[in-house]
């Protein structure tokens, strides 16, 4: 079964093919912008099938109007298991990894996705109840990230966090309440999980207990939270900071 991504920049990096097969590319009829140019030229050379479509039948298809004229059919990501991401990055030099607990909304998951593929992150491991599907939002939000970042679902976060710890990853949960320590304090320049919670509610208590330490980020407005992406940008790139 196909799935689709819609958008420029998506669309620009499935086409690359890294971890899935680019199936067909569907253009809106009419004038070509330079962009638009560019990803023709590229199907071509990859040897894509290209077919025009109305801008009503693209609409349809994407589901919403911000597709920017341009739609791609791809295969489904591969799925790898939790323990075979995990041996893939054995031999990484100061490996991160993201956990996510409850991230349901898609351009929060998209955002997020894009976050950890700048930062550098080995992976994402999210739960599988609790969690936004891959979809053609999540693709457009990362700019192209879910073709370049590995995504892993698993039954059980906790056990999943209770494995890294087992190959001596500190796990640190993100949590803005009382026995969270500041995070500009902590030493994340060895294997380090950050996991984070739902906006709003948080991390969930069993996940909360599986986590060596809670951090707090340090805020000096009026808001008490900050949005579940730009917490895990934060994060992620004091994280890359103190590796460089």
């Amino acid at each position: 079964m196909s799935q689709l991504i819609y958008g420029i920049n998506p669309v620009r990096e499935a086409l690359k093919g890294l971890r899935r097969k680019p199936l067909e590319l569907l253009i809106r009829q009419g004038p070509t912008s330079p962009r638009l140019a560019e990803l023709l030229a590229e199907a071509r050379r990859s040897g894509v099938p290209i077919r025009e479509l109305l801008r009503q039948e693209l609409e349809q298809l994407a589901g919403t109007d911000q597709h920017q004229g341009v739609v791609l059919r791809v295969e489904p990501l591969p799925q790898m298991s939790f323990e075979e991401l995990l041996a893939r990055s054995a031999d990484a030099d100061q490996p991160v990894w993201l956990a996510l607990d409850g991230i349901t909304d898609p351009h929060n998951f998209g955002a997020i996705l894009r976050n950890a593929d700048a930062a550098g992150c080995q992976g994402v491991v999210v739960a599988k109840d609790r969690s936004c599907p891959l979809n053609a939002t999540v693709a457009k939000t990362s700019a192209g990230a879910v073709d370049s970042i590995p995504v892993c679902r698993v039954t059980n976060l906790a056990r999943a966090l209770e494995q890294f710890k087992g190959k001596s990853y500190w796990v640190y949960g993100l949590a803005g309440d009382e026995g969270a320590v500041p995070f500009y304090g902590t030493d994340l320049s060895g294997p380090v999980v950050i996991v984070v919670g739902a906006e709003g509610k948080g991390l969930r208590p069993n996940v909360r207990s599986h986590c060596d330490q809670l951090l707090s980020i340090p805020m000096l407005g009026q808001v008490s939270s900050l949005n579940a992406s730009v917490a895990t940008g934060v994060a992620l790139f004091e994280a890359l900071r103190q590796r460089l």
